[in-house]
């Protein structure tokens, strides 16, 4: 008799919590083993694991910083050695600053760095640590971006500077890993998780929220598991896509919807 095929393995940074935990317990759910990865969030990210091994993956939890490339390559190895292969990447893991969109002062060569550091170098050392395992996998890449580097709009100026940096990355990387790896950015813009919540505070973000409701084209913001589904499809289903940023913005990009004819 065969063996059964060996369960597909996937890393989701940023992990613990919001679209990244939504994405792993997806993948677990369609028979992925998962990287569990946090920063800070350790109980958060336990509770993420507990969630996947109950849908039948074999997991790991581990702490790393994105920004750091040690510990990008520590991610890597510890997959390749729990299970020897990577079929797929979600670049999750991101930081932002709430305090400087309109108040450019409150952001220094620091908290730029920082934000930068995390979002866009931590998305390139991921994908350099992970490429040779994914290209022998034929994998996918999947960068969590934001409607900020599309539209230029944002929580903060380095924060939309670092999703420009991820959308322009995602187009190198689908050129230079084709044809054995696709890559492509999921682009949200308002997501309802506790992210935006901790950092504008419950009555800005509800007031976000129904500003939101009233002026895009579909009326409502993303929940973490509709990001997740973009980015499970995007790994498992679109198998002729690649070099796409797939704005989930409920439509935000397009402006004000126009009148009905009367």
């Amino acid at each position: 008799m065969s063996s059964p095929p060996a369960r597909k393995v996937a890393i989701v940074t940023g992990s613990g919590t919001g679209v990244g935990a939504a994405t792993a317990l997806q993948l677990a759910q369609r028979g992925y083993n998962v990287l569990i990865n946090y920063s800070r969030s350790e109980a958060e990210a336990r509770a993420s694991e507990a969630a996947c091994r109950a849908a039948g993956a074999d997991t790991l939890c581990l702490q790393a910083d994105v920004a750091d490339d040690a510990g990008c390559r520590a991610l890597a190895a510890a997959a390749i050695a729990r299970w020897q292969r990577i079929d797929a990447l979600v670049n999750n893991a991101g930081v932002t600053t709430f305090s400087g969109a309109a108040n450019w002062d409150a952001i220094d060569a620091e908290v730029f760095q920082r934000i930068v550091g995390v979002n866009a170098m931590g998305t390139f050392q991921m994908v350099r640590a992970c490429a040779p395992h994914l290209a022998e996998a034929r994998g996918a890449i999947v960068n969590v971006s934001s409607v900020a580097g599309s539209l230029g709009v944002g929580s903060s100026v380095p924060y939309i500077a670092s999703k420009g940096a991820v959308n322009s990355m995602t187009l190198y990387f689908a050129r230079a890993l084709a044809p054995h790896v696709r890559v492509n950015a999921v682009c949200p813009g308002l997501i309802t998780t506790r992210w935006f919540v901790d950092g504008m505070g419950r009555e800005a973000f509800d007031k976000i929220v129904a500003t939101n409701e009233k002026t895009t084209p579909l009326q409502t913001a993303c929940s973490p598991e509709d990001v997740a589904d973009a980015i499970v499809w995007l790994i498992d289903g679109a198998r002729t896509t690649t070099g796409e940023l797939l704005l989930l913005d409920s439509g935000r990009h397009l402006g004000m919807p126009a009148p009905l004819p009367r």
